[in-house]
């Protein structure tokens, strides 16, 4: 064990019972991380800390009274501090809370002898960075230490700062990929144009904020902008929701009731999961978007409208389509300018954006004062695949929020995060070939060729097929393969899972 020095040959603090193991460098960006320990019985938790944490790089501070450890914090800052339980001059709480405000960025770890539920409650509540029972699990001590230390260390490191341009508003878009200037561009082109739009994409993708963004650009942007969810609203009460309803119209009908499409008239009126929307009402909407009028449930007057309809799904309305679940000229009434949004997986650094948005959106919210996000934590965020795209991403860094303690969030702040899938292709309709070699290479790796030739294959058959309008025959003699060798490439991807539109 290091020898140990008094306090009087290099105090790091005021008070005669400050012990430190190490030496204080002359470089205060070089000296050892400082953790004192608070507890009036010098061979207990301080000796187990000493034997965790030896110098010269860790410097252990030990003082006996509650009085002292807020001198020490006021005049030389430890990086973490830990308060035994059974302080005679006050309680831990109370040192906590003098401790915060003397610097709100330490970690403050509370050891208790009791195990109360309202104890611990409060101690979180009050910003601790952990709260501990004892007798103490010495390997549990040690975690808990170690990422106290780390949470202090980060906060000296140069972490770049979310850039406040990027920060996105009241719920704008948000991102600067090349996939996603594309939608804005597409949104530019078509907002000012009084036609319908069909926004198409993955659940999660943020559908929604491009409805809104090409309503705010519109003419109509001083009129209401209205929505619904087509799937998550039963059968019999879609369509008094769109259109209204007369009184005595069905059992329960007291009243008149007006409908979305009389109440936004003028406006925009945003249809979300349209293909989920029944064949017999599919009907109604057609008629609305050709004659601008229509009749409430139980109703014989005919109602002029005015609206604007932008519809969004995360399904293959071409599909549905072809199978007669869709109607096909409501897919062409709806899709006169179509915009696909690209998953998160396919936006690059647009995840780093979208995380540090979030961090400084939901540190305001939940009262933190987390200013940046770790390079562990953003490599962790890079090489998860979101298949729940940018409500997934939203929901991880509300969850990382909630366990943050100091300014950076750390990897350990994040949910359990699995490994990007291997047969995810990296976009949607896309291959950027480089950069799914590179998301691929790991020492586990071990079929990367057969999965490069089965991307290729995914796509350019989908292409191919869609061009010759599903003629296998046509599709074989323009690639210069056998039909066989079309039809045994078919029977790959199916069986392999691999999407496409006409590989199945």
């Amino acid at each position: 064990m290091p020898q140990l020095e008094e306090a009087a040959s290099r105090p790091p603090c005021s008070g005669p019972h400050a012990v430190v193991i190490g030496s204080e460098p002359e470089r205060p960006a070089n000296r050892p991380v400082r953790i004192l320990v608070v507890d009036h019985d010098e061979s207990s938790l301080p000796a187990m800390i000493r034997r965790a944490f030896p110098g010269p790089s860790h410097e252990v501070v030990s003082v006996a009274t509650s009085a002292t450890a807020v001198d020490c914090v006021r005049t030389t800052p430890p990086d973490v501090v830990l308060l035994a339980p059974g302080l005679a001059d006050q309680s831990g709480l109370a040192v906590h809370a003098q401790i915060r405000a003397l610097d709100q960025h330490i970690p403050v770890i509370l050891v208790a002898s009791s195990g109360a539920a309202g104890a611990a409650i409060e101690a979180m509540k009050q910003g601790a960075f952990d709260y501990l029972r004892w007798p103490l699990d010495t390997q549990q001590l040690e975690r808990v230490v170690a990422d106290a230390l780390a949470v202090a260390t980060q906060r000296y490191l140069p972490i770049a700062a979310p850039d406040p341009s990027d920060d996105g508003g009241n719920g704008s878009l948000v991102g600067r990929s090349d996939a996603m200037l594309q939608v804005c561009k597409a949104i530019g082109l078509v907002s000012a144009r009084d036609v319908a739009v069909l926004i198409t994409g993955e659940s999660g993708t943020g559908k929604e904020l491009v409805a809104r963004a090409l309503h705010e650009h519109s003419a109509r942007a001083s009129a209401p902008l209205l929505a619904l969810n087509c799937a998550a609203i039963p059968d019999h009460l879609l369509e008094s929701d769109l259109f209204g309803h007369e009184r005595g119209a069905f059992t329960g009908a007291d009243r008149r009731h007006i409908g979305k499409f009389e109440q936004c008239t003028s406006g925009t009126l945003f249809l979300d999961e349209i293909g989920d929307m029944p064949l017999p009402l599919q009907g109604k909407i057609l008629r609305v978007l050709q004659e601008q009028e229509f009749q409430r449930v139980g109703g014989s007057e005919t109602v002029r409208t005015n609206v604007r309809v932008v519809a969004a799904t995360h399904r293959d309305l071409r599909a549905l389509v072809a199978e007669g679940k869709f109607r096909a000229d409501l897919f062409y009434r709806l899709a006169v300018y179509s915009i696909h949004l690209p998953p998160l997986r396919a936006r690059g650094d647009d995840i780093v954006t979208l995380a540090n948005h979030f961090v400084a959106r939901y540190s305001r919210e939940f009262g933190r004062d987390v200013r940046a996000i770790a390079p562990g934590a953003l490599a962790r965020l890079r090489a998860h695949d979101w298949p729940g795209n940018i409500r997934e991403l939203q929901s991880v860094m509300k969850q990382a929020l909630l366990r943050a303690s100091g300014p950076i969030l750390l990897p350990g702040f994040l949910p359990d995060l699995p490994s990007r899938r291997r047969d995810s292709p990296p976009s949607d309709g896309t291959l950027d070939l480089d950069r799914f070699i590179r998301s691929n290479l790991s020492p586990e790796m071990n079929d990367l060729y057969e999965m490069i030739h089965l991307e290729v294959d995914r796509l350019l058959l989908a292409r191919v097929l869609d061009y010759t309008s599903g003629s296998q025959r046509h599709a074989a003699q323009l690639l210069g393969i056998a039909r066989q060798t079309m039809r045994s490439k078919l029977r790959t991807l199916a069986a392999s899972g691999a999407p496409s539109e006409r590989c199945a």
